[in-house]
């Protein structure tokens, strides 16, 4: 062999699933990670040859550094002028980080990224706002709906990350955003935007743009039909932050959740209300959803969930009515479809309701989505209140998580959870007996402690309405 000779780099060809980033050697018709089906696409993956990095001198190889010898310095913050977004992303906004938006088309994680660049540039900040999506006019025309905006604001529309890149590092805002990740490519690889190669090459660039510069970037991420971001899982692993937004298109009120966060808490939601100027907040999340609600039927019930710090009164409905079909149709809106099955189960087998000929609906009023087990015993009383035909008091409410046997279990900030109650006007609750011995018994409202499911259906029956 020459000793001139240069070895040329390795090519290979390996195909991602599009849906969950998930790797093979060869083209799968369903994807072993998402289940997905025709999901993978061909991809060129180039590895450098062996050899063909330069050998670093002994005086430029990284020092580790001893854990005491590092300073401990508070992060520093900046509140974005949106209380709700703040108390999401654990109170501001980090110098450096990555912050993930994602959710479904229309949702308006534009808008709400709009009128946080507002509120910053109002504030003396920055802000370069680059999208791949609108154009220049487009997002003018959206500004001029939220109100007036700084000269601190700047808009680029870019989609190449060495050209983004540039004008970063020429300008050196203090906040980025990038709407959206999918629309993003690098030119050293071929592949077409939003591949999983182009996306994970794209969120690389600007994570050492964030942690090189100091500069708090925003990543606008389309989700897929499940309602994950798409592109690869390493794309939520590389930020700090992963914040999704919810809610029907077709409700005014949308929910900012935390599903990742390096510098907080990932149970706080935040609530906003979508309106002609905007999204607006909801400081009283409970009060806005239990307006509008039915006063003294049967198969209603408001039920307290804790979603971070605060408390939050939900509505939940049940129907049960005799079926037409050989199979009882059983259908959930806002709860896990599965939990509802296993409460119908108990009711069953432990309170001896026979609804195997009956079609069961749970609907929790207003669209919202929890998974929270307080909730079982709402669930479990709506449901026992209609096939009963009993009437609940509308001042009566109710939480605790069910077992299989029947018996209701103990949950977490019970006392937390009666405060909102008493606040609202609420006059009754009924909840675990074990939560009982953490409590300080009050005059403003009557706590009703309950040991399994047939004590809490006896207790509905007893209020006076």
């Amino acid at each position: 062999m020459s000793p001139f000779f240069i070895p040329m780099a390795k090519e290979k060809t390996i195909f991602f699933c599009q849906e969950c980033g998930f790797e093979s050697a060869k083209w799968l018709g369903q994807c072993p990670g998402c289940r997905s089906w025709n999901s993978f696409v061909e991809e060129k993956v180039v590895k450098a040859a062996p050899g063909s990095k330069a050998v670093k001198k002994a005086g430029d190889r990284p020092k580790p550094v001893s854990i005491n010898a590092i300073p401990l310095n508070d992060s520093k913050r900046t509140l974005t002028g949106i209380g709700e977004l703040d108390r999401v992303l654990g109170g501001g906004l980090v110098d450096g980080s990555m912050t993930l938006i994602g959710g479904d088309p229309g949702i308006g994680k534009s808008t709400l990224l709009l009128q946080t660049c507002r509120n910053l540039a109002g504030a003396g900040k920055k802000v370069l706002y680059i999208s791949g999506e609108e154009s220049l006019y487009q997002i003018k025309m959206r500004a001029v709906r939220i109100g007036d905006i700084s000269d601190n604001m700047e808009l680029l529309c870019e989609t190449d990350m060495e050209a983004i890149r540039n004008v970063i590092e020429h300008e050196k805002p203090d906040i980025a955003v990038i709407d959206s990740i999918q629309t993003m490519y690098c030119t050293a690889i071929s592949s077409a935007p939003g591949s999983v190669s182009q996306v994970r090459e794209a969120t690389a660039t600007l994570m050492q743009i964030a942690k090189g510069l100091g500069v708090s970037v925003f990543i606008v991420g389309h989700v897929t039909k499940d309602g994950s971001v798409a592109g690869p899982r390493v794309l939520e692993h590389m930020v700090d932050t992963v914040l999704y937004f919810e809610g029907d298109r077709h409700a005014s009120y949308r929910v900012l959740r935390g599903v990742k966060n390096r510098f907080g808490s990932t149970d706080e939601i935040g609530v906003f209300e979508m309106r002609s100027d905007g999204l607006n907040e909801v400081l009283n999340p409970s009060e806005y959803m239990l307006s509008g609600r039915p006063m003294n039927v049967s198969g209603t019930i408001v039920s307290c969930s804790m979603e971070g710090t605060r408390p939050m009164l939900l509505e939940i409905q049940a129907l049960v009515a005799k079926t037409s079909f050989g199979i009882p149709r059983r259908t959930s809106a806002g709860v896990d479809f599965n939990r509802v099955n296993l409460l119908l189960a108990v009711l069953e087998k432990r309170a001896h309701m026979d609804l195997s000929m009956y079609d069961a609906y749970i609907n929790i009023a207003g669209g919202i989505k929890m998974n929270e087990p307080a909730v079982d015993l709402g669930i479990v009383l709506a449901l026992a209140s209609c096939y009963k035909d009993i009437n609940i008091d509308a001042a009566a409410a109710a939480f605790g998580e069910v077992g299989l046997t029947g018996e209701i279990r103990a949950v977490k900030n019970a006392e937390q959870r009666i405060g909102e109650l008493t606040k609202l006007g609420f006059r009754h609750v009924i909840l675990p007996k074990a939560n009982m011995t953490n409590i300080r018994k009050t005059d403003a409202i009557n706590l009703h402690p309950v040991d399994n499911i047939g004590e809490a259906i006896k207790v509905i029956g007893s209020l006076k309405i």
